[in-house]
């Protein structure tokens, strides 16, 4: 009989699975990354992921709207990726995602919503 996950360990299993589609994905993982279960909502905090260039271009408004621009337009078209992760580590279906970054700070918000309530482990 295979033992259910804790909350801690599917947090720790998702927040490697953002790590590995940032490196793959974007070309650049993370200096830091944290997954938090609330519910129906997977959270993820990611610090330090601006590449060296576009660390160079948000140093001027146009830069700043390029960079954000680009990020959207990627994350939009990773849905099937998200979908296909939640899905074998929550064992639930992405209802739907959202993305922000900071191009002050570098920081990355994540929130995925999710067709079941995580609830406590």
């Amino acid at each position: 009989m295979a033992t259910q996950k804790t909350k801690g360990e599917l947090e720790a299993e998702f927040t490697r699975e953002i790590i590995k589609f940032e490196k793959e994905y974007l070309g650049r993982g993370p200096v830091d990354a944290r997954t938090f279960l609330l519910h129906d909502m997977v959270l993820v905090r990611l610090r330090g992921v601006l590449t060296p260039a576009e660390e160079k271009l948000v140093e001027n408004r146009e830069g700043k709207a390029l960079v954000k621009e680009a990020r959207r337009q990627l994350f939009e078209t990773s849905r099937q990726y998200f979908a296909e992760f939640v899905e074998r580590i929550l064992d639930a279906e992405l209802v739907d995602l959202y993305s922000d970054i900071s191009t002050e700070s570098g920081e990355r918000v994540i929130v995925l919503t999710v067709s079941k309530d995580l609830g406590p482990r």
